[in-house]
């Protein structure tokens, strides 16, 4: 009776913790094939340009290796149950960013006209850099509930930051596009690729704390809630600020981004359809307003309506007060010649592009050398992240975690779309890159920082519940069977 006792005695005594796999191993064998898939890229634009294996190689997969390598052991020491697939999405990504950006280096008329030649080791640096960010954020941020302190300051930081490129003296005057560059000791920066996670935050801390307000309806109208006159005040400051930026700097995309995951977050907190209706009337009356009376913005709704027209002037070089160009017939060409299955790695003539065919129009590179089908992958791996981050969302515990998660995903996606969407000639070009992919070192350091974020709240939420402590009085509780 003794051992049967001991035995029921030591079962009712303790309760085990709610058990959880870390999925560590999935993500490390995952980044094996989120480094070697660029690495064959590489080989393959290579042998296509010069029929030999590029020398570079070893050392470009060595060092984007090393690079995500370092931040699985990061992830695996300091967020152990986050997310396994984000690192090895962006990982590849950004792999084949990299490799694109240098096969357009390799071209001959891109080197002419001083638009290429030393963009690839310049972006690894970049890399580098977003990675080491990435492990700063997952080292020092320990929970992200301490970023709910700093939500007004996080909003007078990205006013700070949306401003910077009006400096006199500070922000970059350039030729092509919006003002939205500043120069820094030689180097340009985007302000705005950093603002986005800042007011994420700043949206998350506000919209926790009037979400019971904002989702207070006085009336009902065509079977939408109308939210009061009142609350309506924050959703007028933020189209108020989108229309600023969109006349000042001219800048249609950081513009519409920025109102987009505004309206997202204020539909998650609320679940009031009624705000999804205004926010898309809003951002079209502003959009149509702007437009009547800003020639860049007109320049660049014309040339998506007709972009053979612009094409033809900028060939005939017509010179009316008006910045004429071929960028987005060619890009439409190089997604046709591209056909289903592409015209393979390193054989296609994206270079006509010319400036931007490495940063902007990245993605009709992708859609000609690796056709509708490559193009079509390319989209489903930011769709997975996307998707990631909204399973974040759900599985977070905390309503700014919620909200957090669900804005960095909803302005990721709306990036990709708004880019996407101009380059195919869906929607105007925003002059907005293509997130991992296009050059430039404001983005990709800025979305390594967003994908860091994110990974910190998934480990947060699918942390398993700790152990309950032990009760002294079950430990003295004898469970004897007859």
């Amino acid at each position: 009776m003794s051992s049967s006792t001991n035995s029921t005695t030591h079962h009712t005594s303790t309760i085990g913790a709610i058990g959880a796999p870390s999925r560590r191993n999935t993500e490390l064998a995952l980044l094996v094939f989120a480094v070697v898939i660029p690495v064959f890229a590489y080989a393959n634009v290579g042998l296509a340009i010069n029929n030999t294996v590029p020398p570079g190689l070893l050392s470009y997969g060595l060092g984007l290796g090393l690079l995500a390598g370092v931040g699985h052991l990061v992830v695996r020491k300091f967020a152990p149950y986050a997310d396994p697939l984000l690192l090895p999405l962006a990982t590849l990504l950004n792999g084949l960013g990299l490799v694109v950006i240098w096969r357009l280096d390799q071209s001959k008329l891109l080197q002419h006209i001083h638009q290429a030649g030393t963009a690839a080791p310049r972006q690894l640096l970049y890399t580098a850099l977003g990675i080491g960010l990435f492990v700063v954020v997952l080292i020092f941020l320990k929970d992200h509930r301490a970023l709910q302190r700093y939500t007004y300051i996080s909003m007078v930081g990205a006013l700070i930051l949306l401003l910077l490129p009006l400096v006199p003296g500070l922000g970059a005057d350039l030729t092509y596009g919006a003002k939205i560059w500043i120069s820094v000791a030689g180097f340009s920066i985007q302000p705005g690729e950093f603002a986005k996670i800042v007011l994420a935050i700043f949206f998350a801390g506000y919209l926790m704390v009037k979400r019971d307000a904002l989702a207070l309806a006085s009336r009902r109208f065509m079977g939408l809630y109308l939210p009061r006159g009142r609350d309506l005040g924050p959703i007028l400051v933020v189209w108020a600020i989108s229309i600023l930026i969109l006349v000042f700097e001219t800048d249609l995309g950081t513009s519409l981004l920025f109102f987009g995951m505004f309206v997202i977050m204020l539909y998650v907190a609320t679940e009031r359809t009624s705000w999804i209706v205004f926010g898309l009337l809003m951002s079209a009356a502003g959009a149509v307003g702007v437009a009547s009376f800003e020639p860049h913005v007109q320049t660049r709704v014309q040339a998506w309506l007709d972009p053979m027209n612009e094409y033809l002037l900028s060939r005939a070089g017509v010179k009316d007060g008006v910045v004429h160009s071929e960028q987005l017939q060619q890009a439409l060409w190089a997604f046709g010649s591209g056909g289903t299955l592409g015209s393979g790695l390193g054989q296609g003539h994206s270079d006509l592009i010319r400036f931007a065919a490495n940063s902007d129009f990245v993605l009709a590179t992708f859609g000609e050398e690796l056709g509708l089908a490559g193009l079509m992958a390319i989209l489903l791996v930011y769709g997975l992240i996307v998707e990631r981050g909204v399973r974040t969302a759900l599985a977070a515990r905390d309503p700014f975690g919620k909200l957090l998660a669900v804005g960095l995903s909803g302005a990721f996606a709306l990036q990709v779309f708004v880019v996407a969407g101009g380059v195919m000639g869906l929607i105007p070009l925003t002059g907005m890159t293509m997130p991992f992919l296009a050059y430039g070192g404001s983005s990709v350091i800025a979305n390594w920082v967003l994908i860091g974020i994110l990974l910190r709240i998934s480990d947060t939420a699918r942390r398993p519940a700790p152990s309950p402590a032990p009760n002294p009085d079950a430990e003295m509780t004898q469970v004897v069977r007859p």
